[in-house]
């Protein structure tokens, strides 16, 4: 019987982490320190989709023999990517343009299998923000601190007080890691969480 291989996350996320954490089978943590940055011309969608796969190909070179997870997620208003804001006057700028518009988060998710196949996965939550007053950004900001977040958005937390509606087939896809497709690529890559103990 063909051993069950390791599981690495290739990501750095504390909610990555904890989401995984959810399917109770082992896994190992390695940061990909990979360049970020958006190349001229490339779509929000697109940089998602290259980035979780760099990730994962980066990871891939230090554990040759398992299964990695890449993801990445972009956020994007009206086309234009949003970037992190910094610090508060950023965020409270980012909060008051995004007041009452539609958020695009692009959400990719690349499972390499131990033969290095990739495996991929994307969508694009649609999020309706509400409209938001100054008091209730502020609050928002003080009690968060979004300043490394992408729009200012941290859906994990209370972010979700900032939202009117969302979209999605995945409920955990808005936190960077959607669990249904990711379950579904590990059975794929050879890891099943609901499979017998002792089997793999």
């Amino acid at each position: 019987m063909s051993k069950t291989p390791n599981l690495v996350l290739a990501s750095s996320s504390p909610t990555r982490r904890n989401l995984l954490d959810r399917l109770q089978i082992p896994y190992e943590i390695d940061k990909p320190e990979i360049d970020e940055s958006l190349r001229p011309g490339e779509s929000a969608l697109e940089a998602c989709l290259r980035l979780a796969l760099e990730k994962a190909l980066r990871v891939a070179e230090r554990h040759p023999e398992a299964v990695i997870i890449g993801s990445d997620q972009v956020v994007a208003s009206d086309g234009r990517i949003l970037g992190k804001p910094g610090d508060a006057a950023g965020a409270q700028a980012q909060l008051r343009a995004l007041s009452g518009q539609r958020i695009d988060f692009h959400v990719a998710v690349v499972v390499l299998t131990p033969d290095r196949r990739p495996l991929t996965w994307h969508e694009t939550v649609e999020v309706q923000m509400r409209h938001l007053t100054d008091a209730e950004i502020a609050r928002y900001i003080d009690i968060e601190q979004p300043f490394g977040s992408a729009g200012s958005m941290k859906s994990e937390g209370l972010g979700a007080a900032l939202v009117e509606s969302m979209t999605s087939t995945d409920p955990s896809a808005i936190l960077g890691l959607p669990m249904i497709a990711t379950t579904r690529m590990l059975r794929e890559a050879g890891i099943d969480p609901l499979a017998p103990m002792g089997n793999g």
